[in-house]
């Protein structure tokens, strides 16, 4: 087809010019497919996981809520011990079971299956190797409590309390390494089924052990130990039957022996990341303590600490599926699958940011009557709520980010981020708002605001600037060094 070319003369129209455009819509359209698939595998691992979450969190939850009903001291005390359980051992055996997450979920993108039960095995020696000094300090709960200025009465029932979770900690342990070791393989379904019937029976457990059996609320401590013990059991018959496991699950070996200073590596500094955010919440409400008008800044700041943990759920399961994916595709060396994998996760867990943070600013003058008909209490927790949406926001972002260093296998760096935003600036942030300017709790809240928003920024610089192909080269360097001669081959 001749076209005229401006000066009167006659040029060719090029046949390539339809194909470029052709080519461009193509590409588009494929890259849409590619986000909506990513969309879709993401939110069938994620959706399960936040009910796993959910009701995992709900079991301590419904224990507390059985105790309540015997007094205040009881409750005082169970309130008490479980937060220093919380601290000193549940968030210490999560930290190191998460180390999983790199080395389980590359041998899988890899297809070094067999590797997954090795690791949940070696796992599971190092973490219950660690509950038993745990197990040591929650026998003296009430002692350390008391030398921390406790008083002396909540400080020796929740001693009381402690001990009889004692068992928790070891269930616990190997609870948190089977679900490592199916999140790896996107195999979710089974662990919301078994936390589901769990948390049923935990109620029912709660109930005889605390109103029937006499043993007020130490039964209810024991009753987190039977649930957890039975969790436990009912993923390790599912993963020991299903044939789903079984080129990943293929029995004990002597091999879970070897290498275990390596996993320990990884192993720390995952803990201490996890663990460094975990302890500044709880920070938060010690210093709450410590102001004016304690018992209303303390009620306040818990009751704002436990909605933000019930919403976190949500970027929590988001977290755990990116987490997964990351190094899934590193694992099988798809480094650009990996970074779309990333960027997926932080759209979505910014639309739900922005949806959770609109549910609270409208729901913020009434939240507090849930827990309290005190109309100061009520419009307290509505103006912390009004921080809240912010902060889940910031927190919904660095979770995805923490994700993908867990996939990625950066726990050293996540811990150093953790370390200063938290630490350096974030709590630091907090005294000088609440003690120096007097803004009370809601100073608090506005440092660990401060704190997760610039976790969330540092985190992102990284990301951005990250070379994926050299990650899915690490990744590979990680699976080979693990192959015998044979399985190269």
């Amino acid at each position: 087809m001749e076209m005229d070319d401006g000066d009167g003369g006659k040029c060719m129209e090029s046949p390539l010019l339809p194909k470029t455009r052709d080519y461009e819509v193509h590409e588009s359209r494929t890259k849409r497919e590619d986000i909506l698939t990513e969309v879709k595998k993401q939110l069938k691992l994620a959706g399960p996981l936040v009910v796993v979450n959910l009701l995992v969190y709900s079991l301590q939850v419904i224990s507390v809520m059985f105790v309540g009903h015997l007094g205040e001291l009881a409750l005082a005390g169970a309130s008490m011990a479980t937060s220093f359980a919380s601290v000193t051992g549940f968030s210490l055996m999560i930290g190191m079971a998460s180390a999983m997450d790199t080395f389980c979920g590359q041998s899988y993108g890899a297809k070094q299956y067999h590797m997954l039960g090795i690791y949940m095995q070696r796992a599971m020696i190092v973490l219950l190797l660690v509950c038993i000094p745990l197990a040591c300090i929650w026998a003296n709960t009430g002692t350390i409590l008391q030398f921390f200025g406790q008083d002396k009465e909540i400080s020796a029932e929740a001693g009381k309390y402690a001990r009889f979770m004692i068992p928790s900690i070891f269930a616990y342990a190997l609870l948190q390494c089977l679900v490592r070791f199916l999140q790896a393989q996107n195999n979710v379904r089974p662990m919301m089924v078994t936390a589901g019937i769990t948390t049923v029976l935990h109620m029912f457990t709660c109930w005889i052990l605390v109103f029937k059996s006499g043993l007020g609320n130490k039964g209810a401590a024991l009753a987190n130990a039977i649930s957890y013990w039975l969790n436990f059991l009912f993923l390790a018959l599912y993963v020991w039957m299903s044939p789903s496991c079984k080129a990943t699950w293929t029995g004990f070996s002597k091999e879970a022996f070897n290498d275990i200073p390596k996993y320990v590596r990884l192993a720390v500094p995952s803990a201490t990341m996890t663990c460094l955010e975990i302890w500044s919440f709880e920070m938060m409400v010690l210093l709450s303590g410590l102001l004016p008008n304690p018992k209303l800044e303390t009620s306040v700041l818990s009751i704002s600490l436990n909605t933000c943990s019930m919403i976190y759920m949500i970027p929590l399961g988001l977290s755990g599926g990116v987490s997964t994916r990351v190094s899934n595709e590193l694992g099988a060396r798809r480094p650009q699958a990996a970074r779309l994998a990333v960027f997926t996760a932080i759209f979505m867990v910014a639309t739900e940011g922005i949806l959770a943070a609109m549910t609270l600013i409208l729901g913020h003058n009434i939240w507090g009557y849930c827990y309290s008909a005190d109309e100061m209490v009520v419009k307290y927790v509505g103006e912390m709520l009004m921080l809240l949406a912010l902060s889940h926001f910031f927190d919904g972002i660095q979770s995805i980010l923490s994700g993908t260093a867990r996939g990625c296998g950066w726990q050293k760096i996540g811990a150093i981020v953790n370390l200063g935003a938290y630490y350096l600036l974030g709590i630091p942030t907090s005294i000088l708002l609440a003690f120096i300017y007097h803004i009370g709790g809601k100073g608090l809240w506005i440092g660990i605001t401060v704190a997760l928003l610039a976790q969330a920024l540092v985190l992102l610089t990284i990301t951005l600037r990250t070379n994926w192909e050299k990650e899915a080269v690490k990744a590979a360097a990680r699976v080979e060094s693990v192959m015998t001669p044979v399985q190269v081959l």
